[in-house]
């Protein structure tokens, strides 16, 4: 069972050295997002509706990668021209 446990363990191990620095970035929140994209948190919550802006769910909290909010950043003035 030990030998097991250790193999189990390793396998941990390789698999997070493996993705250290791609997928684990940080994420951001939709406080943070409001503030780069200049939009209120209702229209942040109509592109998550409309699906425009993916994002991950945290009990009641909303995560979103920067790369999401880097592709949004030239197309929120037209999206929403009256929002600033």
């Amino acid at each position: 069972m030990l030998a097991s446990f250790n193999a189990f363990s390793e396998k941990v191990n390789a698999l997070q050295r493996k993705s250290d620095g791609k997928r684990l970035g940080k994420w951001l929140t939709g406080e943070e997002v409001c503030g780069l994209l200049r939009i209120s948190p209702r229209t942040l919550q109509a592109l998550r509706d409309k699906r425009l802006i993916g994002f991950s769910q945290i009990n009641r909290k909303f995560y979103y990668k920067p790369e999401e909010v880097r592709r949004l950043m030239p197309l929120v003035g037209t999206l929403y021209p009256g929002d600033k």
